[in-house]
């Protein structure tokens, strides 16, 4: 545990609706920024009201489950009024793809609630810095995640004939195949794969295979039918 030697006084906003949680994370806000200026709210009004009036806030430190909020609607609607404000997580939601879910949608990090006083000391070190802040591990998992999500708004984008091409291209089919299977030269499928290379910021087909692949599923196991019912005759 350790005390931050810098002087600058630091200002907090803690927004959880539970006083023992919030007693305790101010405990640990104190202990590394003793001169820090701390300010609470229990719910998304008096969260609004507080930021509001502490515009120049350093780091708000924010409940997933605020009463007036759902799941991360509190989150988007303070960084859509408030985009210079810093905006950690905390929750007790400590589920992977919830911390990467947070960080999309604009969270400067996410805190677990079950963290202990040093993880604490230096995610609001590394926040007041401008870093964002993960747990270990959890920063590789969600860059494979946003990875994910960029292929994904890829394929919603395109035509019904680059859908085609790029399901018959992470197949393996080659361009005379998929021209054989499309009906249509060799030409057309070449300016097809263009079009999707330049979609997913690739420039060959084994990157564009690997990106499409990312989507993939595991097959599900052996489907067994159930029994055929003998019909009952009255």
């Amino acid at each position: 545990m350790h005390t931050n030697n810098d002087h600058t006084v630091h200002k907090f906003i803690i927004a959880d609706d539970h006083p023992l949680f919030r007693s305790a994370l101010r405990q640990s806000i104190q202990r590394t920024f003793p001169n820090a200026l701390l300010y609470e709210a229990q719910d998304m009004e008096s969260l609004q009201r507080c930021v509001s009036e502490h515009r120049d806030c350093d780091l708000l430190l924010l409940d997933l489950h605020m009463p007036g909020a759902r799941g991360f609607s509190g989150l988007i609607f303070l960084n859509g009024q408030y985009p210079g404000l810093p905006v950690m997580v905390v929750s007790a939601n400590e589920k992977p793809e919830v911390m990467c879910r947070a960080v999309d949608y604009g969270a400067c990090g996410f805190l677990p609630k079950s963290a202990p006083v040093e993880m604490i000391d230096e995610a609001l070190c590394q926040a007041l810095a401008g870093e964002i802040w993960l747990p270990e591990g959890i920063a590789d998992q969600c860059a494979a995640a946003s990875s994910e999500l960029a292929v994904a708004d890829v394929v919603a984008s395109l035509t019904p004939q680059q859908f085609r091409v790029a399901t018959m291209l992470s197949e393996g089919l080659l361009n005379k195949q998929i021209a054989y299977e499309m009906n249509v030269t060799e030409a057309t499928v070449k300016a097809h794969l263009t079009a999707l290379f330049r979609k997913l910021d690739v420039s060959c087909r084994t990157q564009a295979v690997l990106a499409l692949n990312s989507l993939d599923l595991e097959p599900p196991g052996q489907f067994t039918p159930p029994p055929k019912q003998t019909p009952v005759h009255a």
